[in-house]
C-alpha cells in the first residue's frame, strides 16, 4: 500500500526572529545588535558562566555559587553576568541579599537561529 506524506517548507522563516545569516543579508541596525550579542559570548569566563547557570537545577543559579566555579572575584562575576544580562542570556532577580540568574533559552535559540545555515 501506497501512502502520502505531507510536505513541509522548512526553508521559510516565519517564527523566527531573523533570517538566517544565508538567506538574505542582514540590516544595519540588525547586524549592530547582533554583534553586540555575539560580542557578549565571546568570553570564555561568560561561556563557563552561561554553562553554569544552563546545567543547574531549573536552570537558576546564585551568584554566590557561581564564582568559586570559575576562579573569579565576585565583583568579576557580577560583571560577566550583567553582561550576560544585558545581551537577554539571563534573567536576574534579587532574594534577599543575593542574585540569582536565570537562563533565557530564546536567546541561544535566536542566535542559533540566524547562525544556522
Amino acid at each position: 500500500m501506497i501512502s502520502t506524506l505531507e510536505v513541509t517548507d522548512v526553508s521559510a522563516t516565519s517564527g523566527v526572529c531573523c533570517a538566517s545569516l544565508v538567506t538574505e543579508p542582514i540590516e544595519q541596525a540588525h547586524a549592530e545588535h547582533l554583534a553586540a550579542t555575539l560580542k557578549a559570548l565571546a568570553d570564555p569566563a561568560r561561556l563557563r558562566l552561561l554553562s553554569l547557570v544552563a546545567s543547574s537545577a531549573d536552570q537558576e543559579a546564585c551568584v554566590c555559587d557561581l564564582i568559586e566555579p570559575v576562579g573569579l572575584s565576585q565583583p568579576t562575576v557580577s560583571h560577566h553576568l550583567k553582561v550576560l544580562t544585558e545581551a537577554g542570556f539571563l534573567s536576574r532577580s534579587k532574594r534577599g541579599t543575593w542574585a540569582y540568574y536565570r537562563l533565557r533559552p530564546e536567546a541561544l535559540t535566536g542566535v542559533a537561529d540566524f547562525l544556522t545555515v
